[in-house]
Parts: C-alpha cells; sequence; structure tokens
C-alpha cells in the first residue's frame, strides 16, 4: 500500500491503461493471483504463481525502453506474458519482431462505452435497458446516494447476502471475487480514486458499485451487485452511478467478460463503442 503513489506515477506514464493494472485491482486480486512485483528499468513488472505462473505487462513508460537491452539482460527461457495490451504489443513487435509469438486473449478485451450512451439510453438499442430502468422507478420508493465511507458496512452486509443469493462458496471465481471486494471495501479510505454509489429502498440497500478513476477521461467500474427481487435493480444502479458523477467522464470501461458467456452477453447488450483488446506474448 505504501507503494501506492508511486505505482500510479508508473502507470499515469503508460500510453495505454487497461482495467487489470489500476492499483485498486491489482492489490485487491494480489493475493487470488499470487501476485508479486519487481521494480526496474522505470518499469513495475507483475509476476502471476496462481494457478500458474505468468508475466503481466510491464507498467510504465513502454515508448522510452530498448526492450532489446531489457529482456537480454532479464530473460534466460521463453517468458509468457498475458493481458499485453495492442499498443504495447505494437511496441514489443518493433524491438523484439521475430522473437514474438502472439495469441489473442478475448476473454480478458476490456468492455469501452460512452459514458452518455449509459445514462441516457436513447433508441431501440436501449429499449429493453430503458424499460427495466423505468419499471424500478415506478414500482419502488428508491433514494440514490454516493457510496462514501460511512456506508460500507451496509455495502459489506449487501455483499454478504449477495453471495448467499449465489452461493459463491460453490464457485471458486465468486468466492475469489467476493474476498478481493471484502478487502477492497474495508481498505476504502486508503485506495485512491475510488468512487462509488448504490441504491436504498427505505432503509436498505438493494445495489452498490464500486468505479476508480483509471485516467482524465475514463472511470473503471470494479464491481457492481444488487439484490435480485428487485426487478431492474442492475439497470438502475448502471444508469444512476453514471447520471450521479460530480467529475465528467466520457468513457466507462467495464472490464473483461474472462470468456463467460452469460456475462459476455450482459456486456455485449449494453452496446461497447470499442474494446481495449490484450493478448498473450511468449517472448523467446
Amino acid at each position: 500500500m505504501e507503494k501506492q503513489p508511486a505505482y500510479l506515477q508508473r502507470l499515469s506514464e503508460c500510453p495505454q491503461k487497461p482495467s487489470d493494472y489500476s492499483f485498486a485491482n491489482i492489490w485487491g486480486w494480489a493475493q487470488e493471483y499470487g501476485l508479486s512485483w519487481a521494480w526496474k528499468d522505470n518499469l513495475v513488472w507483475i509476476k502471476q504463481t496462481k494457478p500458474q505462473v505468468l508475466y503481466w505487462a510491464p507498467v510504465g513508460p513502454w515508448q522510452d525502453i530498448n526492450f532489446i537491452e531489457v529482456f537480454n539482460a532479464t530473460i534466460s527461457e521463453p517468458a509468457i506474458f498475458t493481458r499485453m495490451p495492442e499498443e504495447l504489443v505494437r511496441c514489443l513487435e518493433n524491438n523484439l519482431g521475430n522473437n514474438l509469438t502472439i495469441e489473442e486473449e478475448r476473454g480478458n478485451w476490456d468492455y469501452l462505452y460512452h459514458t452518455i450512451d449509459l445514462v441516457e439510453l436513447k433508441g431501440k438499442r436501449f429499449h429493453k435497458k430503458k424499460n427495466l430502468l423505468n419499471q424500478f422507478r415506478k414500482k419502488y420508493d428508491y433514494t440514490y446516494v454516493h457510496l462514501e465511507y460511512g456506508m460500507i458496512a451496509k455495502a459489506l452486509a449487501m455483499q454478504t447476502d449477495w453471495c448467499t443469493w449465489r452461493d459463491c462458496e460453490s464457485s471458486d471465481m465468486l468466492a475469489a471475487e467476493n474476498r478481493a471486494i471484502e478487502k477492497i471495501l474495508k481498505n476504502w479510505r486508503n485506495l485512491k480514486g475510488l468512487v462509488g454509489g448504490a441504491v436504498m429502498v427505505e432503509d436498505s440497500m438493494v445495489a452498490y458499485t464500486v468505479a476508480e478513476r483509471l485516467d482524465r477521461d475514463t472511470l473503471l467500474i470494479h464491481f457492481e451487485k444488487g439484490n435480485p427481487e428487485y426487478k431492474g435493480v442492475y439497470q438502475a444502479i448502471n444508469q444512476m452511478f453514471l447520471a450521479n458523477l460530480t467529475h465528467e467522464f466520457t468513457i466507462a470501461n467495464r472490464e473483461q467478460d474472462l470468456d463467460d458467456e452469460g456475462l459476455r452477453k450482459a456486456k455485449l447488450s449494453y452496446n461497447p463503442v470499442d474494446f481495449l483488446r490484450k493478448y498473450k506474448v511468449t517472448i523467446s
């Protein structure tokens, strides 16, 4: 945690900023992926050890790095990198040429949306979303609130309930996500750039979202949870959170689908305007 400011400085120097590399993300998921880091050559190198050993993309000013020198000095056998963003892959191709094997990682692509689209929900593309949002508004006596430290206990309680509804313990991924969410919520005041929102019905929290400023224009949405007993609750928290932000963000990054068919369908249904593409790269 004490290296958060230095890490954020390195991240700000990256020409492209995928969701994976936000500080809250790597810190929150560090135990689940067995992450460690090393600081060298003006870069932060990230190593994953669970469920297998992989390297993540180095974080820092790629355009200023002589990768031929860096890799010659550090790699003695083929190294596999995951979650490598497109611009870094191009940079490595220019530096290393035929020493790369590149594979598409569709499940790790970030979904990018225009925030105004998700707020206004205009046109036929968003007709079902707008209809569900309106049903929620008409049926429930709700209040939207900003998620601040004083609300964290209620968010943690709702997360516990959500895991009961979804039987998190029967899914390794949901159980790991639950641990990451609890870790981030409990350290809310220590993590820079976090923002969030919640929907209350009477005195009960029925939905919450946790997000982070990724850069000047991009909001990264980490977690979004709703009580399934309330029809339209996900459409409500999605739209109300972005509509009530005090900062102006033009792009919402809603992270990846991890090749989960249901998640992919849900993310595509909000009509992304682009993807931040990532690749698996083997360097020999």
